[in-house]
């Protein structure tokens, strides 16, 4: 939903840790349910842009301090926060469960997929930047679809 991520912000690790600590708090595991869950809380904290800042900065060092650091993907991770945030945008949950069984699609780890070709995320470029879907647009970047969110990713 812009044109390049933002470069993280000063203080944006704190916020991270203080959203992964509410996230866990009611689970046992962090799968993909609870970056979905993080994702969410970070967007409407601090706004879509803000948040792929916070939520990749604080990806990309728990990957770092995990002993994995290529197991962090640029694209992946903005693309995510973007997905949450469009959906987020009209929604008046405040609650996540609600949220979630209301946008069921972004509980699906493998949505990207109807967006991007394995080899598209697979490239350099967007492991360490960003690369644009090319099977097919974003919601948002779809003009057919602008005004439907509800209808599908």
């Amino acid at each position: 939903m812009t044109p390049s991520g933002p470069a993280p912000r000063a203080g944006s690790g704190a916020l991270f840790d203080a959203l992964m600590a509410e996230v866990m708090a009611g689970a046992s595991r962090f799968g993909h349910r609870e970056h979905i869950h993080l994702t969410w809380l970070a967007v409407r904290r601090c706004g879509v842009a803000a948040a792929v800042g916070v939520v990749s900065d604080g990806i990309q060092r728990t990957a770092r301090y995990a002993g994995a650091p290529q197991k962090y993907h640029a694209t992946v991770s903005r693309a995510w926060v973007e997905l949450v945030g469009y959906h987020a945008a009209d929604s008046s949950e405040d609650d996540f469960a609600a949220f979630a069984d209301h946008h069921r699609v972004l509980l699906d780890k493998r949505l990207l997929t109807r967006f991007y070709r394995p080899a598209t995320l697979a490239s350099p470029q967007a492991k360490t930047g960003w690369a644009e879907p090319d099977l097919a647009p974003f919601p948002w970047q779809d003009p057919e679809r602008k005004g439907s969110r509800h209808s599908s990713p």
